[in-house]
């Protein structure tokens, strides 16, 4: 494969990819893979397409505020916007339910807060010491407790943006 070419190699034992897939959706889904900031050139890699063209997508895709750019980085690094991401899910909730439905969701969601909260004596998971626990069965039940209260809270904000969402018109804050 030469420097530009955005076609990998033909030749390989197993495709990593569908047929059919283009570049551009290759590199989105190689920059939603990592949980770091990466090279434009390792993403090209993982994405099997020169560097170039891989940088030429995650360029766009930080126009969209899909990615972060760190160009201070040699070379430059890419990193997933979490909060992009976020929003989107968010989004699809809020098209996907009504805002009744959210309302009664989030207070589910609520309320397995508060039975974490209670049971661990704190607001914050990450003050929870999971090797408090004697043996490895309970230290094992404590990490999946504390890991689900996590979700839950993860939950919350998502829902809630949702309801804004719904309630707005698609707009975080009314019109």
């Amino acid at each position: 494969m030469s420097e530009f070419d955005p076609v990998p190699e033909s030749g390989t034992d197993q495709p990593r990819w569908q047929e059919g897939s283009d570049t551009f959706r290759r590199v989105y889904d190689a920059i939603l893979g990592v949980t770091s900031p990466t090279a434009y050139t390792d993403l090209a890699e993982l994405a099997d397409c020169s560097p170039n063209t891989a940088k030429k997508h995650l360029d766009r895709l930080a126009e969209m505020g899909v990615v972060r750019a760190h160009r201070e980085s040699r070379p430059t690094t890419y990193e997933r916007n979490a909060g992009y991401l976020e929003w989107q899910d968010a989004n699809r909730i809020a098209t996907d339910l009504s805002v009744d439905e959210i309302v009664d969701r989030v207070a589910d969601l609520e309320a397995r807060r508060s039975m974490y909260e209670e049971r661990f004596g704190t607001t914050d998971p990450d003050t929870v010491s999971v090797f408090e626990a004697g043996d490895h069965e309970t230290l094992h039940e404590r990490m999946n407790a504390v890991s689900e209260w996590k979700g839950v809270i993860r939950d919350l904000r998502l829902y809630e943006l949702a309801r804004q969402l719904s309630q707005n018109d698609g707009h975080l804050i009314p019109a």
